[in-house]
């Protein structure tokens, strides 16, 4: 076994160094360096989606799923990608802003100020628009980042990473707060979990074994961006039409993504008016619907769900149905099988929206929309650096302020302890 030690410490020391010198860059030379960005990589577009197509190719030879290829295939995210450098240019940098201004008696005065976290490190697989997303929140709000993608995505990495260090070399920025991990190994994983004394915080993003592995193994702080085992909960007298157009949307738009519909709650008294419609119209654009007996009941074309499948990440045109008796029943399940991801409630009555709200505590909780608007971009946060599963200062979507902390700073003239 190839021992990595000494190349990931200096990885993590040279991400330490840079992001103290990140952390003193006010926001032009960092917006800077998202506009070379975006420049670098429109003329390195050709090359890059290359180096993709080849990862396709190897992908597909090792017979990895649809869903993973999907998510590998970087061609149509490609604009997208680069709308989120221009979108997180745009936004306020959230570094050195103080806030919760306070005097204490002694008229010393207290407030808290906005920092970097320090050095980051992501771990995810597939997408690689990640590495260019991860990046440029990361150096917006000041932080260095080291960046361990998928094996399978390992060529289209190496490229991306190439025009954002290029663009910190072409603007005097330093170029390590853009680390990447340069081999497929595994074993580099297992000494970058211990890096404790350089990296201040490890995001997997993944499937349930990255995460169980980073979460058990990791000396680093963990924020994990876990399994999406999304409901939509139709309650009694819900808007048929709106029921079906957002329950289509959450599940057809994008199936691969963590913010998609996975199952599907129906109330009782809606399941013959409402429910029907809606499997209809997902089964005849090629879902599979798995239902509870009384589903089954309802839409004769329902295969019989398991219980695996009340906790089932699918990915795929698979939905889990199951008719619950009431709200309590509803959210009695997501409790269950949820993954504290996204929920919604399509309803007309005002005071179960408000129960749903407060008694689900998933890191998003919606009424009357879908589960897509679960996303960074759609929440105004720009790109996102992922979806946290993790109840701890960064709880759903994490954008600028997710990847910040924040000190005390205390103005006075001359204030002594006696």
């Amino acid at each position: 076994m190839t021992d990595f030690s000494r190349e990931i410490e200096t990885l993590a020391r040279r991400a330490r160094e840079a992001s103290r010198r990140m952390g003193e860059f006010g926001s032009r030379p960092k917006d800077a360096w998202l506009a070379r960005v975006g420049e670098r990589l429109e003329a390195a577009k050709h090359a890059v989606l290359e180096a993709n197509a080849a990862d396709l190719r190897e992908a597909e030879t090792k017979g990895l799923a649809g869903p993973m290829l999907q998510r590998l295939d970087l061609s149509e995210k490609w604009d997208a990608m680069l709308d989120g450098l221009a979108d997180v240019a745009a936004l306020p940098d959230p570094i050195g802003e103080i806030s919760e201004m306070r005097v204490r008696p002694n008229g010393l005065r207290v407030g808290r100020m906005r920092i970097p976290l320090g050095v980051i490190g992501i771990i995810y697989e597939s997408r690689p628009n990640v590495t260019v997303d991860a990046a440029a929140l990361c150096v917006k709000t000041g932080n260095a980042v080291i960046l361990r993608g998928g094996s399978e995505a390992f060529q289209t990495n190496g490229a991306l990473v190439q025009e954002l260090r290029g663009a910190a070399e072409d603007l005097g920025l330093p170029a390590d707060a853009v680390g990447f991990v340069p081999t497929t190994d595994r074993a580099a994983i297992d000494v970058l979990l211990k890096q404790d004394r350089y990296v201040d915080l490890m995001i997997p993003r993944g499937g349930p074994a990255l995460i169980r592995k980073v979460t058990a193994e990791s000396t680093i702080p963990v924020i994990r961006h876990d399994a999406g085992i999304c409901h939509i909960y139709l309650d009694a007298g819900a808007d048929p039409e709106m029921a079906r157009a957002i329950v289509r949307d959450s599940k057809i738009r994008q199936m691969a993504v963590c913010n998609a519909v996975e199952t599907l709650l129906c109330h009782r008294d809606a399941a013959r008016s409402v429910l029907p419609g809606v499997l209809k119209a997902l089964h005849e654009e090629g879902v599979e619907i798995r239902g509870c007996q009384r589903t089954r009941e309802i839409f004769t074309e329902a295969s019989e769900a398991t219980e695996e499948d009340w906790g089932e990440e699918y990915l795929a045109p698979i939905l889990a149905v199951r008719v619950v008796d009431d709200l309590d029943a509803a959210i009695a399940h997501i409790r269950r099988y949820g993954s504290d991801h996204t929920e919604v409630i399509v309803t007309n009555d005002y005071a179960h929206a408000q129960e749903f709200l407060r008694r689900v505590e998933s890191s998003t909780v919606g009424v009357n929309c879908s589960t897509a608007m679960s996303d960074g971009y759609r929440l105004g946060l720009g790109a996102e650096i992922g979806i946290s599963n993790s109840r701890l200062h960064a709880y759903g979507p994490m954008g600028l302020e997710g990847l910040t902390t924040r000190k005390f700073v205390l103005y006075g003239d001359g204030q002594l302890r006696e």
